[in-house]
């Protein structure tokens, strides 16, 4: 199936304006957007908080603890937004959903749902809602390491002609880590399991009643490279019991992106409110999608889309080995170019997280008294303070390290802290270290032969403007900016577009409705000297702890692991 495929006819039975809805699923929340099909313009939205969440401590059906590392969620949550988040969006638009002509959709990755072969999801079955591998393994998931470490260690030696298209690591987040781990932990259940399904593409099977895997989530978290998967051979050096996972489990017929994945099905239609039979697109990615919605297809564009994690994505015109990159993949985000991505695990989850666990409740109070967020008046506390003021650097690997390093062993650090030390200072030192892992990023992949020449921000960080500023003195780079508070959701509604016939590709369609505000920041001189010497910081501590030197970060988690088993072991009645 190409992007120029056969597809429905966009227009309207009255020949007037047509929209298309695009859905974006994030980490803790499905939001519908209404845009329109002409000009991109943004109508309508709503959100819904997933009613389960982010299961990381506790399962939901049973009150059991889960292990460390773990992070689960429940996939009816994703159909609750479509039978609420999309209907409220149309409402909130003012349109008739007659005129809707399409639906797209995006979701975090790696997320994936074991499911029986008519796609209903293991948890579901009643025998099995009490077992943690029925569930969805969120992409944050992080407790296959073991597994992860096992694949890289083989695939190098054996010199896997893959393992290089990653950047030299498989991420623990991935298809194959997270299916040996369930392979090994519960073999039971995946005997029982048909397909391992990623949630961009579960969805979609729930739309149109028809199962289609995406190009983007099969290149780049599924290990398919150059048409095929890793071999029979190779799987069965892991585990003689996994020899048949890419055939068995995995692999299924390919749709390429901004093509049609079929038609939405009366059942998914009386869930939305929308006609039955209209264009559905191929899966997608909430980074991938978000290029054409940020006018960013072009060779040396990256855009990151910066919230809970970032994800930087970028196009270009040759093919090369980037140290820890996430993947390339030939027409990864658009076709005709090699699509690279990167990425941080930790971003604003590690805002969030210290602001929720190490602000003392008089910052509340004050900032509560001066009407602004506790995240708004850390900033205003500490953003007149000279670049290294603090007397502090941070490593920000609080959920680890995607890019370079590819190694979620390892963890957060604040290294300069003295009696004297305020908490807006930390958080400026947190904000300041993302800034450095990004700067990381950017400067690996100029050092291999794929320059960044243009930096773009999405996701809902962009609202802080020190910390885009920060972004911009650190990395030495002007910096544009979406002009869409929804870059993922625009963009799953471009890729609509695309499969409803309104456009002929994607480019052209990003370039008609998607938006983009140039180089709102740029560098200060002196500030990006002083950071300068912050970086050279970072780097130091950055080689130490993450390349060898020091494993103690690996150390401490084995620890933990083994007590948390201990304690387990204990609980359980012999």
């Amino acid at each position: 199936m190409s992007e120029t495929a056969a597809q429905p006819d966009a227009q309207t039975p009255t020949g007037a304006e047509s929209y298309v809805i695009g859905v974006d699923y994030g980490t803790l929340s499905g939001r519908a957007v209404v845009v329109r099909v002409s000009d991109g313009a943004e109508l309508g939205s709503a959100v819904l908080d997933y009613p389960h969440a982010v299961m990381d401590t506790t399962l939901a059906a049973t009150g059991a603890a889960l292990p460390p590392e773990w992070a689960l969620q429940v996939p009816q949550d994703y159909v609750a937004v479509l039978k609420s988040a999309v209907p409220d969006a149309i409402a909130n638009a003012g349109i008739d959903p007659a005129l809707v002509v399409g639906i797209g959709t995006d979701f975090t990755a790696c997320s994936m749902v074991p499911v029986i072969a008519d796609g209903t999801p293991l948890n579901e079955l009643p025998e099995y809602a009490g077992r943690p591998h029925a569930y969805v393994k969120l992409w944050k998931h992080h407790a296959a390491q073991p597994q992860a470490d096992r694949i890289n260690t083989l695939a190098a030696e054996r010199g896997e002609s893959w393992l290089p298209r990653y950047g030299g690591l498989i991420s623990s987040e991935w298809e194959f880590a997270k299916g040996l781990q369930l392979m090994e932990e519960d073999p039971e259940l995946y005997a029982r399991m048909d397909h391992w399904v990623e949630a961009a593409d579960w969805i979609v099977w729930q739309l149109t009643g028809h199962y289609v895997r995406n190009a983007c989530t099969a290149g780049y978290k599924g290990i398919l490279q150059d048409g095929a998967y890793p071999g029979e051979d190779f799987l069965t050096a892991l585990n003689p019991g996994f020899a048949r996972f890419a055939a068995d489990k995995v692999a299924h017929e390919i749709g390429q992106l901004g093509a049609s994945a079929g038609t939405l099905s009366a059942e998914a239609a009386a869930w939305t409110g929308l006609p039955e039979g209209i264009a559905v697109a191929v899966g997608n990615v909430d980074a991938h999608v978000t290029g054409p919605a940020a006018q960013a297809v072009l060779p040396g564009q990256m855009v990151a889309i910066m919230g809970t994690s970032t994800c930087h994505v970028m196009n270009s015109d040759r093919l090369a080995e980037v140290p820890g990159m996430c993947g390339v993949v030939d027409g990864g985000i658009v076709s005709g170019l090699y699509g690279y991505e990167a990425g941080q695990s930790g971003v604003g989850d590690i805002f969030a997280w210290y602001v929720n666990n190490q602000v003392p409740a008089r910052y509340f109070a004050a900032a509560e008294a001066a009407g602004l967020s506790v995240h708004q008046h850390l900033t205003e506390l500490i953003k007149d303070q000279p670049v290294g003021g603090h007397g502090l650097i941070a490593l920000d690997w609080h959920s680890g390290n995607r890019s370079v390093l590819v190694d979620h062993e390892l963890s957060g650090l604040v290294l300069g802290t003295t009696l004297t030390t305020r908490p807006e200072e930390i958080y400026r030192a947190l904000l300041e270290a993302t800034a450095f892992g990004a700067r990381t990023i950017v400067e690996t992949f100029n050092a291999s032969g794929v320059p960044v020449t243009e930096f773009i921000v999405a996701g809902g960080l962009l609202k802080n403007a020190f910390l885009m500023q920060t972004y911009s003195n650190i990395l030495r780079m002007p910096i544009s900016t979406i002009d869409s508070e929804q870059g993922p959701a625009l963009g799953s509604a471009i890729h609509a577009a695309v499969a409803a016939g309104a456009y002929p590709d994607v480019r052209a369609a990003g370039q008609a409705m998607g938006k983009l505000n140039k180089n709102v920041y740029t560098p200060n001189d002196e500030s990006a000297t002083a950071y300068d010497k912050l970086f050279a910081e970072y780097t130091l501590l950055h080689d130490y702890f993450g390349r060898g030197a020091n494993d103690v970060m690996h150390r401490l988690k084995a620890l933990k692991r083994d007590a948390a088993a201990s304690l387990h072991s204990a609980a359980v009645p012999a």
